[in-house]
């Protein structure tokens, strides 16, 4: 199976695209898609996405995004019952993020980075870690976002997609490259799904 996923799915100019990228782009843009429209089987969608891409990025050297996948997975796992329970019998609301969530989320998120730039630099062979870690570090961010419904969630995605799409070029990752620039737009209109979202059951609130 893994010799399979590693094997040319086809080229382009010269470039080969393996399987593991092919299924990595096709579950990518379909739990994204889900996402938007606050489905709950984009939890299944992404970690069938994650399996593929633990593979993906390793092969390519980008450690902490391989490694990555598997907490993924866990925060996956998470979010899929959060959304299932969700709030006294009826589905998790959108909802924006507080001041002292960001709060810890900056502290968090700033120490991370540090720690795993260092981490990288000092135990892999890895010629891009700062980009590795603040991408890794964002996502992270973005999914616990996720999770709790928090519309802000976009924008850290939003953040991280504007750095994989060179750092994919950059790697050769030509398919992945181009399914972030999908994310991307995909993003852009989840964000104004879920802030839409959000305003609508505000209104309903205030009615009731």
């Amino acid at each position: 199976m893994i010799a399979f996923l590693n094997s040319t799915a086809f080229t382009v100019s010269g470039v080969p695209t393996t399987w593991a990228e092919v299924f990595g782009f096709v579950t990518g843009a379909w739990c994204v898609y889900l996402v938007g429209r606050q489905s709950i089987h984009n939890w299944p969608i992404g970690i069938a996405n994650n399996l593929v891409w633990i593979l993906l990025f390793a092969t390519a050297g980008l450690y902490a995004d391989s490694g990555l996948q598997v907490v993924y997975i866990a925060l996956a796992v998470w979010g899929w019952s959060n959304w299932a329970r969700g709030r006294e019998g009826n589905a998790l609301p959108v909802t924006a993020t507080s001041t002292a969530e960001w709060g810890a989320l900056a502290v968090v998120g700033v120490a991370s980075v540090i720690a795993l730039t260092a981490l990288l630099e000092v135990a892999t062979n890895s010629t891009v870690a700062f980009w590795d870690a603040a991408t890794t570090v964002l996502s992270l961010l973005a999914t616990w976002g996720q999770a709790k419904k928090r519309w802000e969630s976009w924008l850290l995605w939003i953040a991280a997609d504007l750095i994989y799409i060179p750092l994919y070029l950059h790697k050769g990752l030509t398919l992945t490259a181009l399914l972030y620039v999908g994310f991307l737009l995909l993003c852009v209109r989840g964000l104004i799904a879920w802030r839409r979202s959000m305003v609508t059951e505000r209104k309903l609130v205030e009615v009731c």
